[in-house]
């Protein structure tokens, strides 16, 4: 009995490790400002949007589109480059780090998930990693990319895809998990 015991995940021992979601004040602030003006179907001004983004530590690039409905955890830990499109219902949740290249489109409902819980592990605590975006990378409608993966440039995420190893350049990606389909062929 003890060792089937010591198998069993055991969620009263909890432990977050060394995760911080920020200080108080600005992650209660954050989630008001969130809540307010970018998960509601109030379709505020882009500039204004990308402005808050910015007064909440993102480093945001020019011309970014950012829909209603978008969730963000931690603006303080997302890089957006120049002309990205951020799609109704886009999660971005950053428990670690997003860097998102210039010309990225995350369409609806798309899932950057730094975050995951070690189901290895007794106290089922978190495992995080950054996620890379690079340039012209595309993450299809309801397309998850998981904890600690690199899309490098102009990779494609199909609908509804599971990127959970990185992606190479210039390849289209679909399934779950996403396997390469075909290289990616951009006319002039």
């Amino acid at each position: 009995m003890k060792t089937e015991q010591i198998k069993q995940t055991d969620l009263a021992q909890f432990s977050k490790g060394n995760y911080q979601a920020g200080p108080i004040f600005k992650v209660l602030l954050w989630y008001m400002v969130s809540w307010l003006i970018f998960d509601t179907a109030v379709p505020w001004p882009y500039r204004f949007k990308a402005m808050l983004l910015r007064c909440f530590g993102a480093c945001v690039g020019k011309g970014l589109v950012i829909k209603p409905f978008v969730k963000i955890k931690s603006p303080w830990r997302l890089i957006i480059g120049d002309h990205c499109w951020i799609g109704e219902s886009v999660w971005i949740d950053n428990l670690d780090h997003v860097e998102i290249g210039s010309h990225v489109c995350l369409s609806q409902a798309a899932m950057l998930l730094t975050g995951n819980h070690d189901y290895t592990q007794r106290t089922f605590g978190y495992r995080l990693g950054k996620i890379v975006l690079e340039d012209g990378v595309w993450i299809g409608a309801r397309a998850t990319v998981c904890p600690g993966i690199r899309c490098r440039s102009h990779a494609v995420l199909t609908v509804n895809s599971v990127a959970s190893a990185d992606l190479e350049p210039y390849f289209i990606y679909s399934g779950n998990p996403a396997r390469a389909l075909r290289e990616r062929n951009i006319n002039k």
